[in-house]
């Protein structure tokens, strides 16, 4: 599985240790200790995928997620030092994929690469011979091809996670989708207690960007204790 990698965190010895990690995968490697650098390199690299640390000494990971997700939609996974829920809400609301909390075990973060990776490039593929590449209806286009998203014939910036789940709602339109399944087939992970919290704010900022009413949407409906879905 070729691909560019960016890494981004000030501690070094961290930084180094995913850089070898990756590299014995035969991923090409972009590492920088802070953020100005890593934004030049975002500027003039073909990226297919960023690490990125929240904490850095000159801009935070934040700012140069949301940097990115101005012209990018390749996926991104948050570092953070810190527990606290806020910073890993705040990061999946800017446009990341994913987060790690530090210290980490350094395979499951490859876990978390290679998963991400997959996922994007199963929703960036040009196969001709894949099933519906184009999903139709109620005013909502989303072309896999393009990985582009319009409602009502006005673009939707979203992100590969955000198509993702978009994507997989409207493949199971009619069908329940519990918040299992699709954490499954999106993240291609384990499904844990706080991963439920995770798709809640994916499809809380899906909605946002289509305009869609919590307490009455015509989009995506959650069915509560089970899961979300998309009328036919």
């Amino acid at each position: 599985m070729a691909a560019n990698i960016l890494i981004v965190d000030d501690e070094q010895a961290i930084a180094d240790l995913v850089d070898v990690y990756l590299t014995n995968e035969n991923f090409t490697i972009f590492k920088f200790y802070n953020g100005r650098d890593a934004l030049d390199c975002i500027e003039h690299e073909k990226l297919d995928l960023a690490i990125l640390d929240v904490m850095l000494p000159d801009i935070d990971g934040f700012s140069i997620c949301r940097k990115i997700r101005e012209k990018h939609h390749f996926p991104v996974i948050m570092l953070t030092a810190k527990e606290e829920e806020i910073d890993k809400i705040t990061g999946l609301t800017l446009g990341a994929d994913d987060y790690i909390t530090k210290p980490f075990h350094p395979l499951e973060l490859m876990a978390r690469v290679k998963a991400q990776l997959r996922r994007f490039t199963k929703y960036n593929t040009t196969d001709p011979d894949q099933e519906e590449r184009v999903i139709a209806f109620s005013g909502l286009v989303l072309d896999m091809n393009t990985h582009e998203c319009t409602l009502n014939e006005k673009k939707l910036s979203l992100t590969p996670t955000e198509f993702s789940i978009l994507w997989v709602l409207c493949s199971n339109r009619g069908r329940v989708v519990s918040s299992e399944q699709l954490f499954h087939e999106v993240w291609g992970d384990k499904y844990f207690t706080n991963s439920n919290n995770t798709v809640m704010v994916h499809i809380r900022h899906l909605r946002e960007k289509m305009h869609d009413s919590t307490e009455h949407p015509k989009y995506i409906k959650t069915v509560w204790g089970v899961g979300y879905k998309i009328e036919k």
